[in-house]
């Protein structure tokens, strides 16, 4: 596996990919294959070797918002030359331009690439960087024996552009049992009095929308923000200075393990207002704890909910606001929705059924 920070996740900076990576590596290696992950020193500062079964490679790397991702994918591709390695997994567009040197010095491994999101929309990028990723849209779909997508509207978008022969894989998620509540004091919450946001704080994920539609309701419930910024913190000042002084508007920061689980499962309603995204974990683990969600309408957040869930006009403010302000007013209407979302969850985006599928890849490359 290349392309990934690291595993296990165990830092703000980590986030969908990694997640990702870790739940697809564990389970490949408690099903007796022999699976190798390249992590970035910076993120696991720990010289671990192992996660579980799973055998950890560490990578010098620059650690640079524009330079990082592609010096370590080409280090780690190096050293994978000289490796044994049927499967060569790369994750992430940026990544995949790396893919053809595999293909042309190690004949005998089979290269795949998982096309998580386009990441050229993500508003932290520069031109170059746009037209670089842009370019690692073609690469993940020509340098690959095999290429995944993990939502469908990758999976049309790869075949309208490029033409390309996909397979829809898509991210998955544990279902979730209730939790308790003890973890929520430390923020002054209790159980279903508050709305819930988790993502990395950057501009793309919209949370500027969510703060301005909730600064217009009359509710006695809080917005709780969970998430750290990426590289920058400038963003997270500007959420800061947008919420300044509103007691009800709480920032958590980056949240891990059972606090985060204690988040999700308290919540009177997850919101997720994003521009842009691949498939996204966090609305997949809210949905997994039965809990109703809000995403904005980009096709790659409407093909989570079916018809457990609601959406609204992404990057408006005043369809948020009306959307959060019904989810106020009908609380029966936001269980239902909520037992519909676990269902949905449990038939669609089991990990085991996932890694399933990926096995099955594999074995056809062979």
């Amino acid at each position: 596996m290349i392309g990934q920070k690291g595993i296990p996740r165990m830092g703000e900076f980590g986030g969908g990919i990694e997640t990702h990576v870790e739940e697809l590596a564990t389970r490949l290696a408690a099903r007796g294959h022999r699976v190798f992950v390249y992590v970035r020193p910076w993120f696991q500062k720990e010289s671990k070797r192992r996660h579980g079964k799973v055998t950890l490679l560490r990578k010098w790397t620059l650690k640079s918002k524009n330079l990082e991702t592609i010096i370590h994918t080409f280090l780690c591709t190096l050293d994978v030359l000289f490796k044994r390695a049927d499967i060569i997994h790369y994750h992430g567009v940026g990544p995949s331009t790396i893919a053809w040197l595999p293909r042309v010095f190690k004949r005998d491994a089979k290269v795949v690439v998982t096309f998580h999101s386009q990441d050229r929309f993500h508003k932290k990028w520069g031109w170059f960087a746009r037209f670089y990723l842009g370019w690692g849209e073609w690469t993940a779909c020509r340098f690959a024996h095999e290429t995944i997508c993990v939502s469908h509207n990758l999976q049309i978008y790869c075949a309208r552009k490029f033409r390309a022969k996909t397979h829809y894989i898509p991210n998955g998620v544990e279902i979730q049992r209730s939790r308790k509540n003890t973890e929520l004091k430390q923020f002054g919450l209790a159980p279903n009095e508050y709305f819930l946001v988790v993502a990395r704080l950057v501009q793309h994920k919209g949370i500027h929308y969510l703060i301005q539609a909730f600064q217009g309701l009359k509710t006695r419930k809080k917005l709780v923000i969970v998430g750290a910024p990426s590289f920058s913190g400038q963003y997270l000042k500007f959420l800061q200075a947008l919420a300044e002084g509103r007691r009800n508007i709480i920032f958590t920061g980056f949240r891990t393990g059972e606090t985060l689980k204690q988040l999700f499962a308290n919540t009177y309603a997850y919101v997720h207002p994003s521009e842009s995204e691949g498939l996204s974990i966090t609305i997949l683990e809210a949905m997994s704890f039965g809990k109703c969600v809000l995403i904005s309408d980009i096709p790659e957040n409407l093909e989570t909910i079916d018809h457990s869930g609601f959406s609204f006009r992404s990057g408006s403010v005043l369809d948020l606001r009306k959307k959060m302000r019904y989810l106020l007013e009908n609380p029966k209407v936001v269980a239902k929705k909520g037992g519909l979302a676990r269902q949905f969850m449990v038939k669609y985006f089991n990990w085991d059924e996932i890694v399933e599928q990926t096995q099955s890849l594999y074995s056809q490359l062979k």
